[in-house]
């Protein structure tokens, strides 16, 4: 990709990444070309092991390509040291997963709030405001002193989806978001994830196998094979 959007918040260019298994290559992405712009929702589709999830981990960088260039709210993921993408996730990246991935010892608030530990504001004058209101807003307001195990599915992912926004990241990266939900809580993850892109701007890149759950983004990007086969599907 020779010319990019000004608006383009992130930046994938010609990225190939090979995985080593012995002496076995195996190519995951092959010279992947794409973009997301400021404030975009984007879904990208394809079948299991077509290399969605290695895309948005690079993107993350929770991994670094082969060959080729990342860039992420001008950050070059592709080349930076492990400790400088490591700070540049807690600031600008938020991570939701299919897998909840929260803590059970813990309320549904103190989940939120080790976020803002790692982060160091945890004591911020705003901090206990912040927990507040991101709980109201996906539709907790009544769960911060209940444990994950207390909640329903649909519940523990929207409270990991507002433990992804406490810090006020520039991307949310969502992986398989309705993975281990039924049709009523998925319905209700993606209609938040809309809610939230439309009237606060959020910028979201979610990868599916699923077309219902694609369905809900601005544009889909089509994948098969390590390749993009259609950037506006």
């Amino acid at each position: 990709m020779s010319e990019h959007s000004q608006n383009a918040l992130i930046i994938v260019d010609n990225v190939v990444k090979i995985y080593h298994l012995g002496e076995v290559k195996v190519q995951a992405l092959r010279g992947i070309s794409l973009e997301v712009e400021r404030g975009e929702f984007v879904a990208v589709l394809g079948p299991s092991g077509c290399g969605k999830s290695t895309l948005l981990h690079i993107i993350g960088g929770l991994a670094t390509p082969t060959s080729g260039k990342v860039l992420a709210d001008g950050m070059d993921m592709s080349h930076a040291r492990d400790g400088l993408r490591t700070r540049f996730r807690q600031r600008k990246i938020g991570f939701v997963f299919q897998r909840f991935n929260l803590f059970n010892v813990l309320t549904a608030a103190d989940n939120i709030r080790l976020a803002l530990k790692v982060r160091g504001e945890l004591n911020n004058n705003d901090s206990e405001g912040r927990v507040k209101d991101l709980m109201e807003m996906v539709g907790l307001g009544d769960k911060m002193n209940h444990k994950p195990l207390q909640m329903s599915q649909g519940e523990q992912q929207r409270l990991a989806i507002a433990r992804a926004l406490i810090c006020k990241p520039s991307i949310l990266l969502a992986d398989e978001p309705t993975g281990n939900l039924d049709t009523a809580n998925s319905e209700r993850v993606l209609n938040l994830m809309k809610d939230l892109n439309e009237r606060l701007g959020q910028t979201i890149m979610m990868i599916t196998h699923n077309h219902e759950a694609a369905a809900v983004a601005d544009r889909r990007i089509m994948m098969r094979d390590g390749t993009v086969i259609d950037h506006n599907a």
